[in-house]
């Protein structure tokens, strides 16, 4: 739900997309003559992830503002790229009330720096969930040539804070964002949304407009990629926008927030749960950005 310490292992996969076809598509799709479609060109279908529990095993080094990054990454389509990956919550908040209960900048009012999120029926914590999609996705990203920045580097730590979040793609001038959450709503409700920042005057006014072409081709490729409807219990059509959350407000690049799934939900924790699905949600998180990233 929307709302340290050193690195830990992480021996996971790398897995490339083909994103110079993908390129291609999109360039010719810029020089498109003016009475064709104006709608976004989707990204071509993902190889499935190699079989084993292979991976570099290297622990993530640190990056830009002592957050996260993998290090060396290769050449490829988005080696001029910069994307910061934020697993919301962290899994020691719930030690820290204190600390988490601290108001901070968030927009034009203040906010609690963070919170402990959401969790399954059977106590699956949504900052885990966070933390692990997050990393999935972003070895997608680097295989492809991104920079890739975490906003934190395990789970294990506190916070960081709504307005520290913010502040870190602010200060690698990320040319992309995206919060990775879970939500807690009904149990009786399921899917997923993508929030988009509202206009906030002051703050938000120069990433209104590009945020919602990111969360439209990360809905998108979301829908495709993992078959978890929009959410029926909030939002219209997977999309919110909303003026109240300080991790966008305080967000001078393009962000989004994912909420994939609702945790409370059945059907939905029996996905979120599922390590083979969480692939899949990966690769059609990262499919999402890229498109969004080769547009321009």
């Amino acid at each position: 739900m929307p709302a340290s310490a050193s690195p830990g292992p992480v021996g996971l996969q790398r897995v490339a997309l083909p994103l110079t076809a993908l390129a291609l598509l999109l360039t010719s799709a810029c020089t498109t003559p003016s009475n064709a479609s104006d709608g976004p060109t989707a990204a071509p279908p993902l190889p499935a992830p190699d079989d084993g529990d292979g991976g570099s095993g290297d622990d993530p080094a640190t990056g830009p503002s002592g957050d996260d990054s993998s290090g060396d990454v290769p050449d490829g389509p988005l080696s001029d790229r910069v994307v910061v990956i934020d697993p919301g919550h962290n899994g020691g908040n719930a030690d820290a009330p204190d600390e988490i209960n601290a108001m901070v900048p968030a927009g034009p009012r203040e906010k609690a720096c963070d919170t402990v999120g959401s969790e399954t029926a059977d106590g699956y914590a949504e900052h885990a969930f966070n933390w692990e999609l997050s990393l999935l996705v972003r070895d997608r990203l680097e295989a492809d040539g991104a920079t890739v920045v975490l906003t934190r580097s395990d789970d294990e730590g506190v916070g960081p804070c709504i307005d520290e979040r913010a502040r870190i793609g602010n200060e690698v001038d990320a040319d992309a964002s995206v919060s990775i959450h879970a939500d807690g709503g009904p149990e009786s409700g399921r899917g997923f949304h993508v929030i988009t920042p509202g206009d906030v005057p002051g703050f938000t006014d120069n990433i209104v407009e590009p945020s919602r072409l990111l969360a439209e081709d990360l809905r998108r490729e979301y829908r495709e990629g993992t078959d978890v409807p929009y959410a029926d219990y909030l939002a219209d059509e997977g999309l919110d926008e909303r003026t109240d959350l300080g991790g966008l407000n305080m967000s001078d690049v393009p962000k989004v927030f994912l909420e994939a799934g609702n945790l409370r939900n059945p059907e939905d924790a029996a996905l979120l749960t599922d390590p083979a699905w969480r692939e899949r949600a990966a690769d059609a998180i990262a499919r999402g950005v890229a498109v969004y990233l080769l547009r321009s």
